[in-house]
């Protein structure tokens, strides 16, 4: 049964206002923003499955310096970067994950590997690198990952007991975790997430990116999710399922199920360091219905029905 596509991406919540951004700024990352969002339409308009187009889309993101993600990665404490992905096939349940990462140079594309071509889920570290390595895939230098700009913002905080999401340690600083659902017009649902996780991060700390039913789902019953915020805060949520499980047992709507989820749930779950959770989703349901719903000042974000124009939004 053909059915009409849909696709959504998101490069990142946190902190993002128009105080703190330039127009040249602004149009860098709509620019970016409009790469990715147009390279997954490409491959669902021509008939390709979601799990391609979200995987397609989050490399763009992926390979472009402006997000927390491959190269543009935040620093870890002992200035090196630890990369963690996931992408989920919403037909099969099946899902592929690493953590870890510091050789890969696209880590949404070894992450699709392990979904394809592994038993497992997640992989991790040295072994996820000798998976890839085992079947082909290049590795780089875990210096291609670093910018300027990110180093700069680890200098500032590295004395300090603290790690940072990358929008919070100062107010230029507002890149994040990049992700995309899509759903293809045979109706099945994907959902893709990539992440450099926090600055000054230090002994292996691993978010939410790479755990799947935390920042990653689908499940063509329901809906596809990608997260992006403080990656703790999801993982005791189990963000991203709940929002699937909410629809499924209580039948909510996609928009009803995120919004409680995101702007009731997530603030209240007990703080760290003082802190509450912060962040957003961007998810596509059964029907092609796109929810792109988060609790804090901003998230890049780009959606498309087909048919429609690419919206676009940044804050909120």
């Amino acid at each position: 049964m053909n059915h009409n596509y849909s696709i959504a991406i998101h490069g990142g919540a946190g902190t993002i206002t128009r105080g703190s951004m330039t127009a040249a700024l602004e149009k860098a990352y709509t620019d970016a923003l409009t790469i990715s969002i147009e390279k997954g339409i490409s491959i669902l308009q021509k008939g390709g499955e979601a799990c391609e187009a979200a995987a397609a889309a989050v490399v763009e993101m992926e390979n472009q310096p402006l997000f927390n993600a491959g190269k543009g990665a935040v620093f870890t404490h002992d200035m090196t970067h630890e990369l963690d992905a996931a992408i989920m096939d919403g037909k099969t349940l099946n899902a592929g994950a690493v953590a870890g990462v510091k050789r890969i140079k696209n880590p949404i594309l070894l992450a699709n590997e392990i979904m394809n071509q592994s038993s497992h889920i997640l992989m991790f570290g040295e072994g996820a690198e000798l998976f890839a390595q085992s079947i082909g895939m290049e590795w780089v230098e875990n210096e291609y990952f670093s910018t300027d700009f990110r180093k700069k913002q680890l200098l500032q905080i590295i004395d300090s007991e603290k790690t940072a999401l990358d929008h919070s340690v100062h107010s230029n600083a507002k890149k994040g975790t990049v992700g995309c659902v899509a759903r293809d017009k045979y109706g099945n649902l994907a959902a893709a997430t990539s992440t450099g996780g926090m600055t000054n991060k230090r002994f292996g700390r691993a978010g939410d990116t790479a755990l799947i039913g935390a920042g990653t789902y689908a499940n063509n019953e329901v809906c596809a999710i990608s997260a992006t915020g403080w990656g703790e805060f999801f993982i005791k949520g189990v963000i991203a399922y709940d929002i699937a499980a909410l629809m499924m047992y209580k039948e909510l709507s996609l928009d009803a199920a995120a919004s409680w989820v995101i702007k009731e749930k997530l603030g209240k779950l007990p703080p760290i360091d003082g802190e509450h959770g912060d962040g957003g989703i961007i998810g596509v349901d059964k029907w092609g219905n796109l929810s792109l719903i988060f609790n804090s000042e901003g998230m890049y974000r780009a959606s498309a029905k087909e048919g429609e124009e690419i919206v676009f939004g940044i804050y909120a």
